[in-house]
């Protein structure tokens, strides 16, 4: 089949490779000059699917609230709120039910130890090299952080996810550039987690596609995308810019089936079809700066439990990435956003990193309120859709990608899809 993909974050460049790698004729187009320079640029590169969980949780509601009033706060609220924003807002509060919450954490972590699965064949099968370090350690401040932990502990072990719980110095031997002058009560350790590159994945993987067949041109915009009976017509603008495609980009792209990976813009696309998908930028921050001496640097990646920073080690950088923030510009940086990702990075690795030369980054995830993302088809011939992964774009990307090439084909995927469909977003 003759198949466009739009959207060139790391669902898009693994949904491409997916169907190249099933045999299909694949063209992708993305508004950016290259792969992966939306919210997929700067991520924290954890792979841990027992920590892929919805942002609708019990309890969340008051954690928001109380975050507004807190100088170093995971969660940050931009006001005023957009109609979208808000609508999108009033369903993540209803949907923050133990309930809802406890199957929408399983849809998400059998999707995520899937996709961890299918990421290490893709590595050993097309020999990628990337930065990339084994283990994830979740550090504990308190005994207080550590009683919250035990509802999540049992998930991971009915998950069968192997997790050790540790004191204060069995964490430091894991890590041992932790400062001693932070108080630390001890930790869990993911042993078979990892923390890895996300761009450069998906900048080697665009060049094995390429190798495949596939088409990238970049520069380019789909305004719209109109269904036959018989297969798609894409309708194109061009974009000025660096990298542009404006030599070869087509006013209208013709071909068998569509694949949307546009992240939030995916909702645009789709609301000609009738569809209303409540998907909105959940803005992620991030720093990288180069290691200024290796002995005081993370061996891994950490996560700081009660700021939900992580710091990872990818390559000769460290980067600390975290927050979660509604409403606000894609290019409004928040000052209290990246004070605590300094802050938590001084706290666990002071005179790691070079942080005069930080590169530092803001990124939208592309969110649903109620957590997993929309992956199959969309119910118009030929429109197939896979995005809606917020924050857990690189730990879900490549199983998600495998079960949509899987369902276009029209084999039964390799796990429960129930609860991923679009259509529980569909207007009745």
């Amino acid at each position: 089949m003759k198949i466009a993909v739009i959207g060139a974050g790391i669902v898009g460049v693994t949904t491409a490779y997916e169907l190249a790698s099933d045999g299909h004729e694949v063209t992708v187009l993305d508004a950016f000059g290259s792969v992966a320079e939306g919210a997929s640029f700067a991520n924290a590169g954890v792979v841990a699917p027992g920590y892929v969980t919805p942002w609708a949780a019990p309890g969340m509601r008051g954690k928001v609230i109380k975050a507004l009033f807190a100088a170093h706060s995971p969660v940050r609220v931009k006001l005023p709120l957009s109609p979208t924003e808000l609508a999108w807002a009033t369903r993540w509060w209803g949907a923050c039910k133990p309930q809802l919450y406890a199957a929408n954490r399983k849809r998400m972590q059998q999707l995520a130890l899937y996709s961890k699965e299918r990421m290490r064949q893709i590595i050993e099968v097309q020999g990628l090299q990337i930065d990339r370090a084994d283990g994830y350690t979740v550090l504990l401040r308190s005994r207080h952080e550590q009683q919250l932990m035990a509802p999540g502990l049992a998930v991971l072990h009915e998950l069968g996810v192997k997790v050790q719980q540790l004191d204060a110095d069995q964490t430091r031997a894991i890590e041992p550039a932790l400062n001693p002058d932070t108080p630390l009560f001890g930790g869990l350790h993911l042993p078979d987690d990892e923390v890895g590159n996300c761009r450069q994945f998906a900048q080697q993987l665009r060049d094995t596609s390429r190798a495949m067949g596939v088409q990238w041109l970049h520069r380019v915009q789909v305004k719209r995308v109109e269904s036959a009976a018989k297969g798609v017509r894409l309708h194109c603008a061009a974009l000025e810019g660096p990298h542009s495609s404006l030599d070869v980009a087509p006013e209208s792209w013709v071909g068998d089936a569509v694949v949307i990976c546009a992240g939030v813009g995916s909702a645009e696309l789709l609301k000609p079809m009738g569809v209303n998908l409540p998907l909105v930028p959940v803005w992620g921050y991030s720093i990288s700066a180069p290691i200024k001496e290796h002995l005081h640097a993370p061996r891994s990646a950490v996560m700081d439990e009660r700021y939900k920073v992580a710091i990872s080690r990818l390559g000769l950088r460290v980067r600390a990435a975290g927050s979660a923030e509604l409403g606000g510009a894609a290019d409004a940086m928040s000052k209290p956003a990246l004070d605590t990702l300094y802050k938590v990075l001084n706290d666990w690795f002071p005179g790691a990193a070079q942080t005069q030369h930080a590169q530092v980054w803001k990124g939208g995830r592309p969110m649903l309120p109620e957590g997993p993302p929309v992956i199959g088809s969309t119910g118009t011939p030929n429109v197939w859709i896979n995005t809606g992964h917020g924050s857990s774009g690189w730990a879900l990307s490549c199983g998600g990608a495998r079960v949509l090439a899987d369902q276009l084909a029209g084999r039964s995927p390799s796990l429960d899809v129930s609860g991923l469909e679009l259509s529980r977003y569909l207007r009745r």
